[in-house]
């Protein structure tokens, strides 16, 4: 039996694997992945399954605050993945609870008619609060270009603008303690922010449209590009690295999702809480199961794997 085999025994099977590649990414993957989907049912529970529509925003609130206080944990959490993972939940409540609700009230607050599809007579293309969100692109693009700027951060997609577009603003600093929790639950709610605004943006019929050719030739380059990064997610070690790597790659895969969903190509059932309820109840067990488990894997276990396999050589 090789050290390896040996390890994964006395660590417990199930566990044991995730503690290695492919597995670190790919479960930080599945989780953030299906977080998406069910970001949409807990949105149509609480605007269309709950009884009166006084309960919304106090829900949504409530969820927001839930966010907050999550985040406040993960920001005093010593653990590195317990602080990643806090942050991802922080990022996900805060942008349903706070952000999202806050466009649906401006929508109703505004008068703001829902987009109907032109395909399917009847159904609803574009709801008002997404119509509304798309007057927030100013703020993206203004903070946006502090990120592209920062010298502090560890992105590597803004490393790689930084490097090529000669955006260097100075060298990080020296002991620069970073805030997990933090830098996850912000990056949660900009790349989300960003995507949202990029399909809205290209759905529009003045600008593009979702049949267009400019939405095909998305389509294709957004799964190219989920497939690269998920490729180089699986082969992850270190949790918290695959975690952060993950967020943006499963959302990136998630567009091609949405865009296969707004051409009706198959069935949304998370967007129909009520009539698949046993199917997103069991959807909805899988992802706490799975968050649970990563939780509980350790942040470094390729380091001592490597020092095991040096002490039998």
């Amino acid at each position: 039996m090789n050290v390896r085999s040996a390890d994964l025994g006395r660590e417990g099977g199930l566990m044991g694997l995730l503690y290695r590649p492919p597995w670190v990414g790919l479960l930080a993957f599945i989780i953030v992945f299906f977080v998406q989907a069910l970001g949409h049912t807990v949105m149509i529970v609480m605007e269309e399954v709950w009884p009166g529509e006084h309960y919304i925003y106090e829900s949504a609130f409530a969820m927001g605050m839930l966010g907050a206080v999550l985040l406040f944990i993960g920001m005093r959490s010593e653990n590195e993945v317990s602080a990643t993972w806090l942050g991802f939940w922080a990022g996900t409540c805060l942008w349903t609870g706070w952000v999202e609700f806050a466009f649906v009230w401006s929508g109703n607050f505004l008068n703001v008619p829902d987009l109907m599809d032109p395909n399917v007579p009847g159904e609803i293309a574009t709801k008002a609060e997404y119509l509304v969100m798309m007057s927030s692109v100013g703020i993206l693009g203004a903070t946006l270009v502090y990120f592209l700027m920062n010298p502090e951060s560890k992105c590597n997609f803004f490393r790689w603008f930084q490097r090529h577009a000669k955006l260097q603003t100075g060298r990080p600093s020296k002991g620069y303690k970073r805030n997990f929790a933090a830098i996850t639950a912000l990056e949660t709610v900009y790349v989300i922010w960003f995507f949202y605004l990029l399909l809205l943006f290209l759905y529009n019929e003045d600008i593009a449209g979702d049949r267009s050719p400019a939405a095909y030739v998305f389509f294709f380059l957004n799964t190219i590009w989920a497939v690269y990064l998920f490729q180089r997610l699986i082969k992850f070690w270190k949790v918290t690295t695959a975690i952060r790597y993950g967020i943006p790659t499963a959302i990136i895969a998630w567009n091609t999702v949405e865009l296969a969903g707004r051409w009706h190509l198959f069935t949304e059932f998370w967007e129909k809480p009520q009539e698949f309820w046993l199917e997103m109840t069991l959807f909805t067990v899988a992802v706490v199961i799975a968050a649970l488990l990563a939780v509980r894997t350790p942040a470094h276990k390729k380091a001592e794997l490597s020092r095991q396999t040096q002490r039998t050589q």
